[in-house]
């Protein structure tokens, strides 16, 4: 049971229990029905594995290759394409509502940099007691970190008040220039 699915998807050489196959040489060109063995003779003459690629066919069409070879390609492609995906985390940024501007921009420049990072940006602004009455303040506060950052991402959700917190979701823009 390795990592290694390939083995399951196809039977190679003597694993075949067939009597006859379709025989299909390694640029795919068809050499015919024969029995098993003259199928297994040819692949080892030319020093290939005969691998049975569409069993279900009748009689099940085996072709000539290196398997070797080919489970190594197979693997390379599937690193290239789990590379190709990127996890997109949610990075969070959390704000008062009565934040200094200073600190606003610092935030301003996380967000900014999440973003080209090609993560999402959770904004939140925390009330804490009394604030909980001035929510205008934290939606203006998170309407202009929006207007901030808009060359790089989007609201993908709008500001909404949970419990004590109001939360808005930022996605990035760059997706589309893959």
């Amino acid at each position: 049971m390795g990592g290694d699915n390939i083995s399951k998807d196809f039977r190679i050489n003597e694993e075949i229990r067939v009597r006859e196959v379709r025989l299909v040489d390694t640029e795919g060109g068809q050499l015919g029905i024969m029995p098993i063995r003259d199928a297994l003779k040819i692949a080892d003459e030319n020093q290939l594995d005969l691998v049975e690629i569409a069993p279900q066919a009748k009689p099940p069409v085996c072709r000539i290759m290196d398997f070797g070879k080919y489970k190594y390609e197979q693997s390379k492609k599937e690193k290239e394409t789990r590379k190709k995906q990127k996890v997109i985390e949610v990075k969070e940024i959390k704000m008062r509502p009565n934040i200094e501007d200073h600190d606003f921009q610092v935030k301003v420049k996380n967000a900014e940099r999440f973003l080209k990072e090609g993560d999402k940006v959770k904004a939140s602004i925390i009330f804490r007691g009394r604030e909980i009455v001035h929510t205008q303040l934290g939606r203006q506060l998170l309407v202009r970190l929006a207007e901030e950052i808009k060359e790089l991402g989007m609201v993908e959700r709008q500001p909404k008040l949970e419990g004590k917190n109001m939360i808005m979701i930022i996605s990035p823009l760059q997706d589309k220039q893959e």
